[in-house]
């Protein structure tokens, strides 16, 4: 029996085009912009969620290129750090995590305590409190002993939160009737990335050292130390590391043998350095003259694969994306955009794959570097991308093409509203031309976006916005003369999220989503033409 026909397939990415009402601010409609509004009259088109959970982040966060791509490549939502978590203590798995089990276990066996340390904040950046008070929750549980290292955030919320952050701590840990605050320190001191150990040193010394050896200031209540560094003029970032004491002056929290620690930062960048001083045998960028024996150490995620310590939350094994599920049917593809957004349609639309696909080709046009921001050259590198994507199609070699046209989103980020408008008509020339050649060359297309970005340029109070928006994106079928599909009438698309861009691909190409190698939950949004 011969294998089916491959239908060839042009994923194009107009990346920060998103759906919006006309309005002042929205540069897409205050553009000219023939090609993409014969679309919007004449072909199948949909939207897509690109933000929030239905992309793997919290609800209401905005999407991002790197979140956007590897959704659409992964044909799923993938779902981010903090939403993993959140959702594990939602349905109740965070707490029979067997990381945090075995960790407790280990730690209850030697007598020991569990020592929680990280960023008290809800910005949602590095940490967030609700996941310390899942842990804190689960101690109880199992009986151990929990003691917590706050660090102060001050840069992901704003410079003085701490003190209302620790009240409400508190708070939680008298009502939960367990666990205690046993030092207090500015993310400055411990969470520090750039190799500034004295840094790091001072806190570690907190952690280890009896109180009047540390070169820690001893404090009595947590939430009344914060509020003294503040009428010292010290904001949260800056808080010097403090050491909690009982009415005897002493201090119970420092590390001992049998005890273990849980780091619940969920980002890894800030918290490898502290990680590495308290675990790393071979460490020796300052001397360490206590070094407990620990029943254990875990973290929330992977930090670093040479910090081979358990995760609570292990990197995801992205099986099965586009590219993988074309690959093993012995498909060539393509991969271009311009520098700003060339990791983007290869290692994030690979599901974190740095690594070639067997049949895959990489096609990098330098992005501009005579200019300092891209609002003084709106066209970018569009034109470039265009002509080597036109020779693409028009050779036939590849079964699919993922191209990126990255100038809405880069000079959307200028918050210059006429570059944004010039940027917006250079990517509707170019696709014009893009789609010319698709049709002459029998290309299935499908057009669509990673998040919005200069259709919501001002704010509510008419104010510049340079940031990504929440709207969703758009969804378009392009198809050459005389195609079947439909039988001549372009069947509809469904609305959906990014997730489901990778089996719509599938099914365009005419392959089954349900190939042997394919791990997506996404869906085709293709459907049959209405009757009349």
């Amino acid at each position: 029996m011969s294998a089916p026909a491959i239908s060839p397939v042009l994923l194009l990415i107009l990346d920060g085009c998103g759906l919006a009402p006309d309005g002042p601010g929205n540069a897409i409609a205050l553009a000219h912009t023939p090609v993409l509004d014969a679309l919007v009259k004449d072909a199948p088109c949909a939207a897509l969620a690109c933000s929030g959970r239905a992309v793997g982040l919290p609800a209401g966060f905005m999407g991002n290129s790197e979140v956007g791509h590897m959704n659409l490549g992964a044909g799923r939502v993938v779902y981010q750090d903090m939403t993993r978590i959140d959702i594990a203590i939602e349905d109740g798995s965070f707490f029979t995590n067997p990381v945090i089990l075995a960790l407790m276990a280990d730690i209850k066996a030697a007598g020991g305590r569990l020592h929680c340390m990280g960023l008290l904040s809800d910005g949602g950046v590095h940490s967030h409190s609700s996941h310390l008070k899942a842990l804190l929750t689960l101690a109880k549980q199992q009986g151990v002993p929990a003691l917590v290292h706050v660090f102060l955030d001050g840069r992901d919320q704003p410079p003085t939160s701490g003190h209302g952050d620790m009240l409400r701590l508190q708070t939680f840990l008298q009502e939960l009737g367990w666990g205690e605050i046993v030092t207090v320190t500015g993310r400055y001191w411990a969470m520090d990335r750039d190799k500034r150990w004295d840094r790091v040193e001072r806190f570690h010394r907190a952690l280890t050292l009896p109180v009047s050896l540390s070169g820690a200031v001893a404090a009595a209540d947590p939430a009344a130390l914060v509020q003294a560094a503040y009428d010292a003029g010290e904001t949260d970032e800056f808080v010097a590391p403090h050491v909690i004491t009982g009415a005897d002056g002493q201090a119970a929290g420092q590390l001992r043998d049998g005890d273990g620690i849980f780091f619940f930062n969920f980002r890894a960048d800030r918290a490898r350095q502290l990680c590495r001083a308290l675990w790393d045998d071979a460490f020796d960028a300052y001397p360490r003259p206590m070094r407990p024996r620990l029943a254990g150490f875990a973290t929330m995620t992977r930090y670093d694969a040479s910090l081979p310590l358990p995760a609570a939350f292990p990197p995801q094994d992205l099986a099965g994306v586009l590219g993988e599920v074309v690959a093993s049917h012995g498909l060539q593809q393509l991969r271009i955009a311009e520098t700003e957004k060339y990791a983007h349609v290869t290692y994030f639309f690979s599901g974190g794959r740095e690594a070639l696909f067997d049949g895959e080709e990489r096609a990098l046009v330098p992005s501009p570097r005579e200019v300092a921001t891209y609002d003084l050259k709106p066209e970018m590198s569009c034109p470039e991308v265009t002509r080597q994507l036109l020779a693409a199609l028009a050779a036939r070699k590849h079964a699919l093409i993922v191209c990126n046209l990255a100038n809405m989103d880069m000079v959307g980020h200028t918050g210059s509203i006429p570059a944004a408008m010039q940027a917006v008509e250079t990517v509707d020339t170019c696709v014009g031309q893009i789609l010319d050649a698709a049709r002459a060359h029998g290309w299935r297309t499908l057009l669509t976006a990673d998040h919005g970005n200069a259709e919501e340029m001002l704010d509510a109070q008419g104010n510049p916005q340079t940031a990504h928006s929440t709207n969703p994106v758009p969804l378009v079928l392009i198809l050459p003369p005389g195609d079947p599909l439909g039988n001549g009438a372009a069947p509809r698309l469904a609305d959906g999220r990014l997730g489901d861009v990778a089996p719509t691909v599938l099914a365009l190409m005419g392959l089954d989503n349900a190939a042997p190698g394919s791990q997506m939950t996404g869906e085709s949004l293709l459907r049959p033409t209405s009757q009349h």
